[in-house]
């Protein structure tokens, strides 16, 4: 018992030299864990498709997640071609929401709003884009908001 008493009071000790040790030892406070840096910038969009004009007043008909690096992923149904295309653009949208030029379609107003809001490549991203109706909306060429 005398042992396991002793070893037990070592082990105490051993750990409060530990402690004593690591706050004297200057560190950089804000030191990244070993294993979290990456090759890769994030790039995360959350895709949304709105019934109206308005994104902040229109309701909501889907909504997609979209995550290109390092590896497509997310709740999109094409990602891959998704990440493809905008990597394509440089993350420019307007590229991507043109609709096409032999485009038939009725002029109707029945306006579809779609919105990416989150990161591409490192950089905040924030897009919104109003069609004249869901005709137009079907008749761009691309995958990013085809969900």
């Amino acid at each position: 018992m005398r042992s396991i008493a002793r070893g037990l009071g070592l082990g105490s000790a051993a750990m409060a030299l530990s402690a004593l040790t690591a706050l004297a030892w200057p560190v950089a406070a804000d030191a990244a864990p070993a294993g979290t840096a990456s090759l890769y910038a994030p790039s995360a969009l959350v895709l949304s498709l709105t019934a109206g004009g308005d994104a902040d007043t229109g309701t909501v008909v889907r909504a997609v997640t979209l995550v290109c690096a390092p590896t497509p992923g997310g709740t999109h149904p094409a990602r891959t071609a998704a990440c493809r295309e905008l990597r394509g653009s440089g993350g420019e949208l307007d590229a991507l929401t043109a609709p096409a030029a032999d485009a038939a379609c009725t002029r109707e107003w029945n306006p579809m709003t779609v919105t990416a809001d989150g990161v591409w490549q490192g950089r905040r991203l924030s897009y919104t884009y109003t069609f004249g109706n869901p005709c137009i909306l079907r008749s761009t060429e691309g995958a990013l908001f085809d969900f």
